[in-house]
């Protein structure tokens, strides 16, 4: 990366009291040029806890919007308006309304991966890292309506031997992640650990050693006794593992499983944006509002 860029880039944060997030997903560059980087619940920890006057969110659109409602006084910025999320467009809000009509008294638990419009519709957010907390904290007696990730909502289930109602939304990239490619990498690596996030299909995560949130596989892959490790999920997080674990060997469980929208950000972007106070994310008041309740219940659960 020219040095230039990152000069560029940093007297720009400094211009501007910025602050960059990161998520673990993005390029390895653009992850070491951020300020913070980890998964969609830290980073949204980030953005409350932050005195800077413009936030500079490297990760894609939701994550963005998320920022902007925690953070109503600054200016929330994203490099790339086009880096969205394939799963967050499966539950619209006229789809959730009519569920909520079919299911009157559910609690509706609503993973961050979803439009501002929907999480004001929900009545408490989570992520991967605190979505068992979460439903367990919720009456046993009571239904949950989970969206709109049917395979975390499954996995939650299982954790708890709880029925939950599954919105029929995934992520296309964790569902490339198939067995036969988790097979191939335990016959290549034996003495390998398979680690993988929630996301993955039901038998990719029933075969693991471990399942967990990228902040929890970061932890996990920091405290095993093991040195080789095959990861289930999209191929930035081997960065961060790799990089905080200089003498452990970390594999791609397919090499496939590479999000375009996350890879949409890089350094000349993150300069443009910061350059020009672009692309701004904001969030109608009365959204921003709704959505804030489910928020922060989600950042208040551990």
């Amino acid at each position: 990366m020219p040095n230039q860029l990152l000069k560029r880039l940093a007297a720009l944060k400094r211009q501007r009291n910025a602050v960059i997030l990161g998520h673990n997903y993005q390029r390895p560059e653009v992850q070491d040029a951020s300020d913070y980087t980890g998964d969609s619940l830290g980073l949204s920890r980030r953005a409350a806890e932050t005195d800077a006057d413009v936030i500079l969110f490297c990760g894609v659109r939701f994550m963005a919007e998320t920022a902007a409602v925690i953070c109503p006084d600054k200016t929330v910025l994203i490099p790339d308006p086009n880096a969205g999320c394939p799963m967050a467009n499966m539950a619209t809000p006229r789809e959730l309304e009519k569920a909520k009509a079919e299911h009157p008294d559910a609690a509706v638990v609503c993973y961050v991966n979803s439009s501002a419009e929907i999480k004001a519709m929900s009545d408490v957010c989570c992520t991967s890292a605190n979505a068992v907390s979460v439903v367990k904290s919720i009456p046993e007696d009571r239904e949950v309506l989970f969206i709109p990730d049917r395979s975390l909502g499954s996995w939650v289930a299982k954790q708890l031997g709880r029925e939950l109602i599954l919105w029929p939304g995934y992520c296309p990239t964790h569902h490339r992640i198939l067995t036969k490619h988790v097979d191939a990498a335990r016959r290549a690596h034996p003495n390998a650990e398979v680690v993988v996030h929630p996301e993955c299909l039901d038998d990719v995560a029933a075969g693991a050693d471990h399942v967990g949130s990228t902040s929890g596989m970061l932890r996990y892959c920091r405290e095993s006794k093991a040195d080789q490790f095959i990861i289930g999920t999209e191929t930035g997080m081997l960065h961060p593992l790799r990089k905080e674990n200089p003498d452990k060997e970390f594999f791609p469980a397919a090499e496939l499983a590479d999000c375009p929208d996350m890879k949409l950000t890089t350094i000349e972007k993150m300069v443009w944006s910061l350059e020009d106070l672009s692309y701004r994310v904001e969030v109608p008041p009365e959204t921003a509002k709704l959505a804030r309740s489910a928020i922060d219940r989600m950042l208040h659960t551990r």
